[in-house]
């Protein structure tokens, strides 16, 4: 049976499109910037990822589904990083495509530049039930699968934590965000599923959708066993950088 590697990574900015952020992230950040310890965790995972999987599949917020041909620049955020989602990819990049796709092809090509990348994007709006649903049918395309295949989560927490947040402080958030902490680090199924859909949007809780998926490709196994590397708030945005694998 496949063995479904799990890492969530956010990049400052990642859920407002704040073009300073992220091209900092991507150029990477000096000693004592809180974006060095959260890069460097981020780049770990991933490392691991690519040594169990030559394939990912990547989760997201969003709409459409973008294969290894895809190819992308993050000049709308700011800096000219040209990135793709597979070793073989050619042509124009997209200057439009959602930031989980972006992400996604950063990510292949900082760690594992032969590995053949999908992106799967889930609606804001996706039910529970749903992105749970979503999540099983992965599962079952990963266990018919030849070859180990990776899943990689590209998610935001709550960016109403604090004053400085992008969406301001929300008194309700940090208690969210804790409890979205805990099931992350514990890989707790069932409170992912229990993330509220109107309380998340009112939150700025963009990467519900996808953790509730997550619950979904893991809902099979008897249990999680959750590694954590990376998980703070920095910018008053829920960051979390870790790995999940069927205990």
């Amino acid at each position: 049976m496949p063995d479904p590697a799990r890492a969530v990574e956010q990049l400052p900015g990642g859920a407002t499109g704040d073009a300073r952020g992220i091209g900092a992230g991507l150029r990477g950040a000096g000693a004592g910037d809180p974006r060095t310890a959260l890069r460097a965790a981020v780049l770990g995972v991933l490392a691991e990822l690519a040594a169990e999987a030559a394939t990912w599949t990547v989760l997201g917020t969003g709409q459409g589904q973008y294969g290894p041909d895809t190819t992308g620049t993050f000049l709308g955020y700011g800096v000219d990083v040209r990135v793709a989602l597979g070793p073989d990819a050619a042509g124009e990049p997209d200057p439009g495509l959602a930031l989980p796709v972006l992400i996604a092809g950063w990510a292949r090509g900082a760690v594992a530049p032969g590995v053949n990348v999908e992106v799967r994007l889930l609606p804001e709006e996706t039910s529970a039930r749903d992105a749970a649903a979503f999540g099983a049918r992965l599962r079952a395309e990963l266990d018919a699968a030849p070859e180990p295949r990776g899943v990689l989560v590209v998610a935001d927490g709550a960016a109403t934590l604090t004053t400085a947040a992008p969406g301001y402080l929300d008194d309700r958030a940090p208690a969210v965000q804790q409890r979205l902490d805990t099931a992350l680090a514990t890989g707790d199924r069932a409170a992912l599923l229990d993330l509220d859909e109107e309380l998340s949007a009112r939150l700025v809780l963009r990467g519900r959708a996808p953790y509730q998926a997550l619950a979904g490709l893991f809902a099979r196994d008897d249990g999680v066993a959750a590694e954590t590397r990376y998980q703070d708030a920095p910018f008053g945005v829920g960051y979390h950088a870790g790995l999940w694998r069927p205990a």
